[in-house]
Parts: C-alpha cells; sequence; structure tokens
C-alpha cells in the first residue's frame, strides 16, 4: 500500500504527489528558467537535483509505479503525472514499463532529462534524415543504443535525441522519471513507424489525471 499523505489532492494540475523531494526538483528548475536561457546550458546545471531525486528512496507512491492495462501509450504501459504546471510549461511524471514491453517510437517536443528509478531500460535513439515538409512521412536511421540503469540519466535537447524508444530489459518493470518543458501526455505529439516510414500525431494521456478535451486529428 502506498503512503497516502504522499498524493496531495489537487486535481489535475500543481503537485500531484507532494513531496519534498519533488518540490526541491521544481524549485531548482524554476530557479535555473529564470537565470539560465539557453536549453542545454539549463539541462547541464539541473542535473545535480535531478541526480538527487533518483538516487532518493522512499518518494514515489506504488500507485504510480505500477503497469496500466488501458494505457493510451499500449504495452501496459503507465504514464503517472507527479507534477504539472498548469501553463503547460513543465511537468514531472513517472513512466513504468513492464518487463518486455516497449514504447512506440515517439517524440518528446521540449527539453528536458530522463532517467531510470527502477530496472534497466534499453533506449534507441533515432536520427531523421529527410526534412519534415511532409506530415505523414519520415526517413529514420537508428543513431545510438545505450542501457539505462536504476539512477542513470540523459538529456532530451530536441532536435538532438528527441525521437526514441525505450524497452524494458530488467525482469521487473521499469520505472523512468521524466522532466520536459511541457506537459508531456497531453500535448500532441508524434508516433513513427521507422520501416514503413510513417508519422501519426497521438496524445498518450496520462493514467491518473485527465488532459483536457480535444478533436481527435
Amino acid at each position: 500500500m502506498c503512503d497516502l499523505n504522499h498524493h496531495h489532492e489537487h486535481g489535475d494540475f500543481g503537485f500531484i504527489v507532494d513531496v519534498p523531494e519533488i518540490r526541491a526538483l521544481i524549485d531548482e528548475t524554476r530557479r535555473l528558467a529564470g537565470t539560465i536561457r539557453e536549453h542545454a546550458a539549463r539541462v547541464e546545471a539541473l542535473r545535480p537535483a535531478f541526480a538527487r531525486l533518483l538516487a532518493a528512496d522512499g518518494w514515489l507512491p506504488d500507485q504510480f509505479a505500477q503497469p496500466d492495462a488501458t494505457s493510451g501509450m499500449g504495452g501496459g504501459i503507465g504514464q503517472y503525472a507527479l507534477y504539472r504546471d498548469e501553463a503547460g510549461s513543465l511537468c514531472l511524471f513517472s513512466l513504468v514499463v513492464p518487463p518486455g514491453s516497449s514504447t512506440p517510437v515517439h517524440d518528446h517536443l521540449a527539453w528536458g532529462l530522463v532517467g531510470v528509478y527502477r530496472g534497466a531500460q534499453l533506449d534507441t535513439t533515432y536520427a531523421r534524415l529527410d526534412d519534415g515538409s511532409n506530415e505523414a512521412k519520415a526517413t529514420l536511421r537508428v543513431a545510438s543504443r545505450q542501457t539505462v540503469g536504476a539512477g542513470e540519466f540523459y538529456a532530451l535537447l530536441p532536435p538532438e535525441g528527441d525521437i526514441h524508444y525505450v524497452k524494458t530489459v530488467s525482469e521487473t518493470p521499469s520505472v523512468s522519471i521524466h522532466l520536459l518543458a511541457n506537459d508531456t501526455a497531453c500535448v500532441w505529439r508524434h508516433k513513427y513507424d521507422p520501416d514503413a516510414g510513417t508519422v501519426t500525431p497521438f496524445r498518450s494521456g496520462y493514467s491518473n489525471v485527465k488532459c483536457a478535451a480535444e478533436p481527435e486529428r
């Protein structure tokens, strides 16, 4: 059972999980956003605070570390909002991928940091070779593969590294933590089929809070 004292009933925005570890990271992100204009430099400065969150024990309630059979990502993948700025400029969420499951190949459309809290993931990143002029088509090639274990993390700085998929390679579900400069699960972004060369708009949605209603594209 999770400690319900960790889950602050704020509705769909703000500190959905209200614990000191998350507040410290969000406060540092806000501070650096106000002092560092360049995304790459800001992400670099955020690394110590993000590493502290990944290294801390006990702050993530059990209900936000479980697979979700009804997930918009498919494959039993759970995507749980932990913090959401109502302006849509910052979010923190956990992504739970069952053993052997993979996310779709997708993008994020925001800078940020992604790290593994439990388990291990194989991260496969793609480079886009076409100019993006056809919204329904993309030519991709694998740019890198890396195994990411608990406590390890990497930066997202679009367009570099923004198109990827992850597969859990541990015997237990992997739980990754994402700090991104948008409301990732509620913005329209893209799924890719590298073999077919196709691109599909999608919103993954969160498992625990609602996105604003929008017509499907």
